[in-house]
């Protein structure tokens, strides 16, 4: 029986499912019942849930029990672990429509049995080169066999048809082909593609459900990233990048030297809220470890020295970011996670200065090198593409602009006894918050930093990889030799987390009339939001999430003035393209006796795929030479 005091139904509650099980729930029920399914779906947010023995139960309505008794992993791994009580059962609506409303599992935390115990061909022979991060990549040169081909044109096609489609019209159904599209690539060994098609799956989801923090920009990244793959792939391309890495949750690491360089505090629109703090091994690689669980704002804020096990070791992060520690029976994950498993065992070590051993190495190139290198990076999923990995610079703050801080990249040193001067003819780079909550302090760190023109300061962030010269910093710190810089306690050890520390006046150094100036009143462009290139992303976003008849009815009421100023600013490839995919979205067919047909969804896909992959990289380029170029105006 269920608990009657259950509240409604909510998809942090329910257990994940396999791709392969919900493809499979949809593919057993009776067409007749796909086009309720949608609405059954919608249905289930007013639905009780309650816990079983074992699992959750969902009350459909009289007669109409769902039970879900998910295994060992967490998530439901076989279709017998999903009963209802109907007599339909198991090809029966509300079956399916409890599968499709939990969340899609990850194949890699949560393998399916049948999947683990006979992997494809493929499959083996991408597994047979594994690293010490569980990452496998198929050998270089290799074409993609006849069975990877045909999944990755399977994938094409569903993702094809949701393209078409447009987000209101890609319900369940054209999801369900997603996923069952997605394990045959599972099965066929190619990682990248199932990879970028759950993640397609999950922002449709979110864009049709209006979740908070979700922006159409990444679900149009996503999508992309899936027919680029997925078409190349089925044309035989050999790029064993196309085929990706085949990833386990962690993988053993031995034995670990990390350092800590900041606390980040993490706030997330899905009700998960923590701590992580960033750190750098010995070896230079890029780890995290962190604290982050359900909860809000508050919890982030309360974790701002929040001890955490380790093992048989409780570690604490505001300790662990100035310090160190050597950690044995390391666990890693791909994208550099520390595990935390029973048999992990670590001792403390002296904290590391940012100004020596591996921490140095944050610094030790200008930002425009970083930069380029990281937009360089087209793995969606790669720890260093831009956005994700951390770099530092030493900086010189020329005033602020709203929530921004102005700056400037300082050069080398070639006085050693005199200030270090800014790059000459440098870019003006925008410090902006990482988080804008009330709760954590970095707004009110960079307004501090911001008061003292001529300030010299160490920063650690990430790119801002949607605008122009952008920095999102994390932590800051003095600058080595400088007089007029930061001047924190000794207990910081030279650092201070933005979203924790608060810096106070007695931080600064003394105001030097010399370097005070006025307002900032003439801030350099964003190469990005000024360009014309905006009328392609509305474009190709539209597409999106309207459909292709959104953008023909977008096209005819534009008329020439889509591509007119696109031509005008030189960008006459992006007019081009603009033009094909505007007329490609209009075009319709017809059969041997003059009947208008079904328009193709090939030709279609093709003319969106190439004019988004050039619109990203036309605005990879402008980001990349925003910070090499001086400002305009």
């Amino acid at each position: 029986m269920t608990d009657r005091t259950a509240t409604a139904v909510d998809t942090d509650r329910l257990p994940p499912v396999l791709p392969a099980v919900a493809a499979a729930a949809v593919a057993a029920l009776p067409p007749r019942l796909h086009r309720r399914l949608d609405a059954a779906v919608e249905r289930l947010a007013g639905v009780p849930v309650g816990p079983v023995d074992g699992g959750v139960s969902v009350d459909c309505g009289p007669e109409s029990l769902v039970t879900l008794t998910p295994g060992a992993t967490g998530a439901v791994t076989d279709p017998h672990q999903a009963r209802c009580s109907c007599l339909l059962a198991p090809r029966c609506l509300h079956r399916t429509a409890v599968l499709l409303a939990c969340p899609v599992a990850d194949p890699a935390a949560h393998p399916d049995p049948a999947f683990t115990a006979a992997a494809s061909p493929a499959s083996d022979s991408a597994a047979a080169a594994s690293g010490r991060t569980g990452r496998t990549r198929k050998s270089a040169g290799a074409a993609p066999t006849k069975a990877q081909r045909a999944a990755a044109g399977a994938l094409w096609r569903a993702a094809a048809a949701v393209l078409a489609a447009g987000v209101p019209a890609a319900g369940a159904v054209p999801q369900a082909e997603l996923l069952r599209a997605a394990h045959g690539a599972r099965l066929a060994g190619l990682p990248r593609a199932e990879s970028a098609a759950l993640r397609t799956v999950r922002g449709l989801r979110a864009h049709r459900g209006r979740q908070n923090g979700h922006r159409l920009a990444e679900l149009v990244e996503v999508l992309h990233d899936l027919l680029y793959v997925t078409g190349r792939l089925a044309a035989g391309d050999a790029d064993p990048a196309l085929v990706g890495v085949l990833r386990r949750a962690y993988q053993p690491d031995g034995t670990l030297e990390v350092y800590g360089v900041c606390r980040e505090p993490v706030i997330s629109a899905t009700g998960y809220a923590g701590v992580v703090t960033h750190l750098v091994a010995a070896d230079g690689r890029q780890l995290s470890f962190g604290d982050v669980k359900p909860g809000g704002p508050d919890r982030a804020r309360d974790c701002a020295r929040a001890v955490t096990e380790m093992g048989a070791v409780a570690v604490n992060h505001a300790v662990l970011a100035r310090g160190g520690l050597r950690i044995t029976g390391t666990t890693v994950s791909p994208d550099g996670r520390l595990g935390a498993g029973k048999g992990v065992r670590a001792i403390p070590l002296t904290g590391a200065d940012w100004s020596t051993g591996p921490l140095a190495r944050l610094f030790a190139r200008p930002l425009a090198e970083v930069v380029t290198a990281q937009l360089a990076t087209e793995d969606p999923e790669d720890p260093a593409r831009a956005g994700t990995a951390l770099f530092g610079g030493d900086l010189m703050v020329v005033g602020a602009v709203g929530d921004q801080v102005l700056a400037r990249e300082l050069a080398p040193a070639t006085d050693p006894g005199g200030e270090r001067a800014p790059v000459p003819d440098g870019p003006l780079i925008r410090l902006v918050p990482v988080d804008s909550h009330p709760m954590l302090a970095h707004v009110a760190n960079l307004r501090r930093l911001a008061s003292r023109p001529g300030l010299r300061v160490r920063v650690v962030g990430r790119l801002d990889p949607d605008r122009a010269s952008t920095l999102r910093p994390l932590a800051v710190g003095p600058v080595p030799g400088a007089a007029a810089t930061l001047r924190l306690p000794a207990d910081w050890h030279g650092r201070a987390d933005l979203g924790y520390d608060e810096l106070q006046g007695g931080h600064l150094p003394p105001r030097d009339p010399a370097e005070t100036t006025g307002p900032v009143l003439a801030v350099g462009a964003d190469a990005v939001a000024e360009s014309p290139l905006w009328r392609v992303r509305r474009l190709v976003e539209l597409a999106v999430s309207g459909g292709r008849r959104a953008v023909a009815e977008a096209a005819r009421g534009d008329g020439t003035g889509l591509a007119g100023p696109l031509r005008r600013a030189g960008f006459t490839t992006a007019a081009a393209l603009t033009t094909a995919l505007a007329d490609e979205s209009d075009r319709r067919g017809r059969d041997a006796f003059g009947r208008r047909t079904d328009p193709d969804p090939d030709r279609y896909a093709w003319a969106w795929l190439a004019a988004t992959a050039h619109l990203a990289a036309a605005e990879r380029e402008l980001i990349r030479s925003s910070w090499t170029a001086p400002p305009l105006g």
